[in-house]
């Protein structure tokens, strides 16, 4: 705990085992929920995440990233976390940050607080793929001037989220892939939540996880997608239940079928 607040350490896999147990073993000992969802690996992800002593949901079928996280954040709140960390268990972020990030949001200097890869400027000597920072840094800096923020990046996947933040955004109105991580950041602008930074180093190794050219480019047009509808409801020409306070929320309606406790049960 920090500052009276329930941590929490959401992580969603994907044939992570090749790299659990060193994310894991690098958990602080402040964490008092660790929750890991897979999102029907092929390998033996589930079977470990088991041995290492974590909170396990094993979803039916692939679903995708963003329902992913749609379950990881609904099964911290249902868990009581006050402060929920989602990490990558495929050690591209260190663990390391968590104390610091869940602090931020713990004593509320911000509501949302995102480990960035490019504020320390070492991205590239890092082994971030030269073409991934190109389209990192003029993504950004297009999202920054139609969102009104100044944020050093938005596609880090290595973020911390206050309980109101995960309870008051309408999460399922949004995109089951990898989309959902900028959309989210669109809705806490929109909404109106503090954001902070923390410079995180980079890692870009064989094990770790990392969309191809094709997935980035079909990204990069979501991401343009979903700040010019941003920009379009801020200006009133559409209203979107994505950025409506009367969107779904995650506690509304069921979704995805996962494995609890040898049951099979309904969430996002």
């Amino acid at each position: 705990m920090i500052n009276n607040k329930r941590i929490a350490v959401v992580m969603p896999a994907y044939n992570a085992e090749k790299t659990l147990r060193v994310t894991v073993g690098e958990l602080p000992e402040l964490v008092d929920i660790r929750i890991l969802v897979d999102d029907h690996s092929r390998d033996q992800t589930v079977e470990l995440a088991r041995q290492l002593g974590l909170h396990v949901f094993q979803h039916d079928r692939n679903y995708g990233y963003g329902r992913n996280q749609m379950t990881c954040y609904r099964e911290a709140l249902a868990a009581g976390a006050d402060v929920v960390i989602m990490l990558h268990p495929d050690y591209q972020y260190t663990p390391l940050l968590i104390t610091a990030m869940a602090s931020m949001v713990a004593y509320d200097v911000y509501d949302v607080v995102l480990g960035s890869r490019i504020i320390g400027g070492q991205a590239l000597l890092g082994g971030m793929p030269v073409y991934k920072y190109i389209s990192n840094r003029l993504l950004t800096a297009f999202e920054n001037l139609f969102l009104g923020v100044k944020l050093s990046e938005y596609h880090t996947g290595y973020r911390a989220f206050s309980r109101k933040v995960l309870s008051d955004l309408p999460l399922l109105e949004n995109s089951d892939d990898f989309v959902f991580d900028n959309q989210m950041l669109a809705q806490c602008v929109q909404f109106g939540f503090r954001i902070g930074e923390v410079s995180c180093p980079t890692k870009y190794f064989e094990e770790a996880s990392s969309i191809n050219f094709r997935r980035s480019v079909q990204y990069g047009f979501g991401v343009l997608g979903t700040t010019l509808q941003f920009a379009m409801q801020r200006f009133g020409l559409i209203h979107l239940p994505r950025f409506s306070p009367q969107g779904r929320k995650l506690e509304s309606e069921p979704g995805a079928y996962y494995v609890r406790q040898g049951e099979t049960v309904r969430s996002a």
